[in-house]
């Protein structure tokens, strides 16, 4: 069994209010809290519209999951999220069988009076039916009832192989069941894909996909959005703070510290109550900021030999 595909004018008229321009997707996504900038809003206005997934790459802890949550809040569409991870294979991504109701339906239909086919169950049309699929995410995502937003967060982190099966429900919105054929999409989900840049992605992926860049935020930037997200913070406060992380990301550290990680702090030292930045050796400021024992150690020797200030 397939479903017909709506056509791309179709998804168009589904996403234009929302995702009309530029304008729109920036006002939209601070209202639901996502600072973006016109280039971040401008791409994904053109993902939408276009109906072609998404490919986020950089730093971790840069908004990229993030920008997809919010996404979803603003076109007020379900989040269906492929968390990735080493070792994924079909059966976690995109469907399996389910052999326990195929083995219950295999005994009652040979009348086995130990089993008792249920109303779920109807006579007549084999194992290998929609009845016994279990969808996954991407292949959730492509026969939701309703459109979707579609994340696979952390690509990078699959293998090659994997990688490419995933092809088909980034260029078709399908996906082929050997049993069944093909099963392509009620509705285009919006589709974003996150990579930290562990490994280079393919270039038959890469082809697929609208490409999107998150760096670090310059200060200015960084200072609204810790603003927006401890709003209780001096703005004297705020802007030390940024100035010490953005220090700290010119360091030669093994994992510099991320957008989240500098609002972990400004909550941090909201609860504490303080005034200023302390980074005496009792302190827990780089604690927060910073993961490694190393980087710990570089930060300290460096702050020691040069003052640092806000920068505008």
């Amino acid at each position: 069994m397939s479903y017909s595909q709506p056509g791309r004018g179709a998804q168009a008229d589904d996403v234009a209010g929302p995702f009309a321009g530029t304008a729109s997707v920036r006002a939209g996504l601070a209202a639901h809290g996502y600072l973006a900038d016109d280039k971040i809003a401008g791409v994904v206005s053109l993902a939408a519209r276009l109906g072609k997934p998404l490919l986020v790459e950089g730093p971790a802890g840069t908004g990229k999951t993030q920008l997809a949550k919010s996404v979803a809040q603003l076109a007020a569409r379900p989040l269906i999220r492929l968390q990735c991870y080493e070792g994924i294979d079909e059966s976690k991504a995109l469907y399996e069988w389910d052999y326990r109701k195929q083995l219950l339906w295999i005994q009652a239909a040979r009348g086995d009076e130990t089993f008792s086919a249920d109303a779920v169950i109807e006579d007549g049309k084999g194992i290998f039916d929609e009845r016994f699929l279990l969808t996954r995410p991407m292949l959730e995502a492509i026969r939701s009832p309703e459109p979707a937003v579609l994340l696979v967060d952390e690509v990078d982190r699959v293998d090659a192989e994997t990688e490419a099966l995933f092809l088909e429900v980034l260029a078709e919105y399908q996906v082929s069941v050997p049993e069944l054929g093909r099963l392509t999409a009620r509705h285009l989900p919006l589709v974003f894909l996150t990579s930290n840049g562990t490994r280079d992605l393919s270039e038959a992926l890469k082809r697929r996909c609208l490409f999107l860049y998150l760096d670090y935020p310059d200060p200015q930037r960084e200072r609204e959005i810790v603003a927006q997200a401890v709003p209780g913070l001096e703005q004297a406060l705020v802007d030390r703070l940024v100035a010490l992380v953005d220090t700290l990301r010119r360091l030669n550290l093994k994992k510099p510290p991320s957008v989240s990680e500098t609002i972990d702090l400004a909550r941090t030292l909201h609860l504490l109550g303080a005034t200023d930045l302390d980074l005496t050796a009792s302190s827990l400021t780089l604690n927060v900021l910073l993961k490694y024992r190393d980087d710990v150690q570089i930060a300290d020797a460096a702050l020691a030999r040069r003052p640092w200030q806000p920068r505008p």
